[in-house]
């Protein structure tokens, strides 16, 4: 069975001006309703770095978690986010985005390699006691802009590390649209049959043109998880990039139909998420 993540979250935090609390709140629970294994709802970090989930507290207490099977995820960036967010009884993972570029980790979250490794043990730590999952993005898993060194042996040296580590939930990112449909193969193929106890997903920023091969290529690689955004809406703005769209769910569903790859999800509940959408960011959606 395929696991689909979907991230309101990354598509929200770049949007100005700012959503109303309430809205976000009524979008939000309609997705919960699809039947997504997990949804990216918000995060606990610095309302300075992204004010438009400076209020995702306020929304968490809202969501109605009572006729949906839907796990959520808050993404933080340090420990102090950390162990905000492990208090919350309805969220049961942490998304900590992790990165082999130095450059992005600094305009990401003002950090290094080596302290995030650190902050890495220190939020298994705080899930181990909070009886949290920790899930660790890759972000710049296929690439970067920046011109730091990468290759695929590099990502394979940083699984290593994170699985010894005791990291269960791995999302290879492409953050920013640099991935291929080679190098995507490769890596999966590579990290999935070594790592048999990690669950690797799949984060992906990407052109409508290129998206379905993407898909196809982590697919045939063994992935089984995807991350999707309704629409394909975001995009990182700490990025120091023009901001590259996510994965249209819609894409990932039509890939799914053709080759008749079962899933979970309400067609029904989803295209009300989608009018929902509409009515709600109406600057959100093209």
């Amino acid at each position: 069975m395929i696991k689909i993540v979907e991230c309101p979250r990354d598509a929200m935090q770049g949007v100005t001006p700012f959503i109303p609390t309430e809205k976000k709140i009524e979008y939000l629970n309609t997705l919960l309703k699809v039947g997504f294994d997990t949804l990216d709802f918000g995060s606990f970090v610095s309302p300075r770095a992204i004010p438009q989930l400076k209020d995702t507290a306020e929304v968490l207490e809202k969501l109605d978690l009572s006729e949906s099977n839907t796990k959520l995820l808050a993404i933080i960036a340090n420990t102090i986010g950390g162990e905000i967010a492990a208090k919350y009884d309805k969220i049961t993972y942490l998304g900590f985005p992790f990165s082999i570029s130095s450059t992005f980790l600094r305009k990401n979250i003002n950090s290094t390699i080596a302290k995030s490794i650190v902050t890495v043990n220190k939020l298994l730590n705080i899930c181990e006691k909070n009886n949290k999952t920790l899930v660790v993005y890759i972000t710049m898993a296929f690439g970067n802009p920046y011109k730091d060194k990468w290759n695929t042996e590099i990502v394979e040296e940083w699984v290593d590390i994170l699985s010894k580590l005791g990291v269960k939930i791995i999302e290879l990112s492409d953050t920013t649209g640099d991935s291929t449909v080679e190098n995507i193969h490769s890596l999966f193929s590579s990290v999935i049959p070594k790592y048999p106890d990690i669950e690797f997903g799949f984060h992906l920023h990407t052109t409508f043109s290129s998206a379905e091969n993407k898909i196809n290529a982590a697919y045939e690689a063994g992935c089984r998880s995807f991350d999707t955004v309704l629409n394909g809406l975001g995009g990182c703005p700490m990025s120091g990039k023009e901001l590259t769209a996510n994965l249209k769910t819609s894409i990932l569903f039509e890939y799914l139909k053709k080759n008749n790859i079962d899933h979970n999800i309400d067609i029904k509940a989803f295209s009300n998420s989608y009018i929902k959408a509409m009515s709600t960011f109406p600057s959100m959606i093209k």
